[in-house]
């Protein structure tokens, strides 16, 4: 099985690079005008291949049913070594990402970005939640992916793929990390541990509930950070 991993992170490592080069190869010759400022952005450019190539494997391996025991297993673990008091907590932290606690909450930010004259921003954070809630919506329509059902758990809307709950949380937390950066780039490392931290703590959370499968939590994560810093590259590269 680790042999199977590392040749799965192999492949996976040697795609990136190729698409990258691909990709660089492509602006360099088609649109040279995009060379500089894409040029500034390599670090982003490259996070957002691997968070592409990184969702769609995952998502092969789901619908292939290629995922299914090995999220069973995760999901049984965590299930016997979390400690029931702290069911509590992670109820708490789940309600950080649903939708009547986090779309107010990424409303009211647009909103106070757009009043303070950060229409860069705003943007930036209106998009990112709009196409994730759209993301969200058409993915459990297509996919259909049944809940786990190892013990008793809170009823939710919708197929377990991916996770609603997750993918809205990393695209708000991703987006707001990126508006403090540019406001205020000394306080970027820290937006940045506050944004990974509040997406690990959602994604845990739904695990700990037992609602989805472990999967469906990644690629959720890996699609909500791809919108906010895809949307953020192709708005500097047409409003450098």
């Amino acid at each position: 099985m680790i042999l199977d991993l590392i040749e799965e992170i192999a492949e996976m490592a040697l795609i990136v690079a190729c698409l990258y080069l691909v990709l660089a190869a492509y602006v360099r010759h088609s649109r040279p005008g995009w060379s500089k400022p894409l040029g500034k952005r390599r670090l982003i450019s490259l996070l957002l291949l691997i968070l592409a190539v990184s969702a769609i494997k995952l998502s092969e391996d789901v619908l292939g049913g290629e995922s299914g025991p090995i999220d069973k297993a995760i999901l049984l673990f965590i299930h016997g070594h979390v400690p029931a008091r702290l069911t509590g907590f992670f109820e708490v932290v789940t309600s950080a990402g649903s939708s009547w606690a986090l779309f107010p909450l990424a409303t009211g930010t647009s909103i106070a970005l757009l009043w303070a004259r950060r229409r860069f921003e705003s943007l930036l954070v209106a998009a990112s939640v709009i196409s994730a809630a759209l993301v969200i919506y058409l993915v459990k329509m297509a996919v259909g992916r049944a809940r786990p059902a190892l013990w008793d758990t809170e009823w939710y809307w919708g197929s377990s793929f991916p996770s609603g709950h997750t993918l809205a949380v990393a695209a708000f937390a991703t987006a707001a990390a990126l508006c403090v950066s540019r406001i205020r780039p000394a306080s970027s490392t820290l937006a940045l541990s506050l944004a990974v931290s509040w997406i690990t703590l959602v994604g845990i959370s739904r695990l700990v509930l037992g609602v989805h499968w472990p999967t469906d939590v990644l690629v959720a994560a890996c699609i909500g950070a791809f919108l906010p810093l895809a949307i953020n590259v192709v708005l500097e590269v047409r409003h450098p």
